[in-house]
């Protein structure tokens, strides 16, 4: 396989099943790992996992942080954030679509399991605070709505408001 530094030998595991091997790696973030639409993207990708062997299949549980970079939704000023996401993925030789992934004979590339969990995490619109007021706060003013009552009936329908103007004799 390639010489990406995520791909692992599995080699040592093989000859001992149900031993777990540590896999820790900070990685840089690629540049096309991001949303375009959004204009958020991945800048380093933290990775601590356990890889184990268990039967024909390559099981890896653990942490990947993604530190990320994006304008905030109202203000537009540059946030940075991190996103620590809990992963468990198995690998298999014959892998299925879009639940395991791909396991050689002797290595695992994590990079497609990786990549598509930075992706996945990535917020589609950053906020830098709650009470972020936006750019102009003056022209344009940013609120909460409150929530109704809930113990005050529904308003009525108006195309209904002819009937509640009948009125009945005895």
């Amino acid at each position: 396989m390639s010489s990406s530094p995520l791909v692992v030998d599995i080699t040592p595991l093989k000859r001992q099943p149900g031993t777990q091997r540590p896999f820790t790696l900070q990685w840089p973030a690629p540049d096309d790992l991001g949303l375009t639409s959004a204009e958020v993207s991945a800048v380093q990708i933290g990775i601590d996992l356990q890889l184990e062997i268990a039967g024909d299949q390559l099981v890896a549980q653990g942490v990947i942080d993604i530190v990320w970079q994006g304008p905030c939704r109202r203000c537009l000023e540059h946030e940075t954030g991190t996103s620590p996401v809990d992963v468990r993925e198995i690998f298999q030789k014959e892998p299925v679509e879009g639940e395991t992934y791909c396991l050689d004979e002797d290595d695992v590339d994590l990079e497609p399991m990786v990549r598509e969990t930075a992706l996945l995490n990535l917020p589609i619109a950053p906020l830098c605070r709650v009470d972020c007021a936006g750019p102009d706060p003056d022209r344009f003013p940013t609120s909460v709505v409150a929530d109704p009552d809930p113990d005050a009936p529904p308003p009525a329908d108006p195309r209904w408001g002819a009937l509640s103007e009948l009125k009945f004799d005895d």
